[in-house]
């Protein structure tokens, strides 16, 4: 009887435990899609470059 309960409780700390991971790691990916949207596109600056003035 005492196994069992080792077992279950240690089954629902595991759940427990990858959720609260998957938690933390899903927000973070949400807050950088929602304060830098730009952040992973490939975007480029239209830089000119300078004229050669002899």
């Amino acid at each position: 009887m005492n196994l069992g309960f080792f077992v279950i409780g240690a089954i629902i700390f595991s759940i427990y435990i990858w959720l609260t991971f998957w938690n933390i790691f899903y927000s973070n990916k949400k807050q950088r899609e929602e304060n830098y949207p730009n952040l992973n596109k490939n975007t480029t600056v239209d830089v000119k470059p300078p004229s050669d003035q002899h």
